[in-house]
C-alpha cells in the first residue's frame, strides 16, 4: 500500500522547472519509494543525519544518480504521508542547506499532515 505523498509549495516550484523527460523519472522515483518509504531492509528510504553542520534527523533522501537530482522528504507514521521537502540538484550543500532552511522555516509541521497534495 502507498503513502500518501504530500509536498510543500517549494518542492513543486523546483519540481515545475524540471525538464519534462526528467520529471517523469522524478516522479516515477517518488511514487516507487512512496510504497516502502522506510529505511532498508524493508523501504527504499536513505535516512540523513547531521549533514553538513545541519541536524536533519527524521529526513529520508531519494538520490537519482544518472540525472543528478536528490529529493528530500519526511514521513508522517500515522497518517501514512510522505512529505516531499525539496526536489533539488544533487549538490549536497545546496540540497541540505535548503532541507534546513525549510525546517527553520515550517519547524515541526515537517513531520505533520499539513502540506498540499502531489
Amino acid at each position: 500500500m502507498a503513502w500518501n505523498i504530500r509536498i510543500t509549495d517549494e518542492a513543486k516550484k523546483d519540481y515545475e522547472k524540471i525538464e519534462g523527460s526528467i520529471r517523469k523519472q522524478v516522479l516515477a522515483g517518488i511514487i516507487k519509494v512512496s510504497k516502502a518509504p522506510l529505511p532498508s531492509p524493508n523501504g527504499y528510504g536513505k535516512p540523513l543525519g547531521n549533514k553538513n553542520g545541519n541536524n536533519l534527523t527524521g529526513f529520508f533522501k531519494i538520490k537519482y544518480r544518472g540525472i543528478g537530482i536528490r529529493v528530500v522528504y519526511t514521513l508522517v507514521m500515522d497518517k501514512m504521508a510522505m512529505n516531499i521537502m525539496v526536489i533539488s540538484q544533487r549538490d549536497d550543500n545546496y540540497c541540505y542547506d535548503l532541507v534546513a532552511k525549510l525546517y527553520e522555516k515550517y519547524g515541526e509541521d515537517v513531520f505533520k499532515n499539513v502540506f498540499g497534495e502531489f
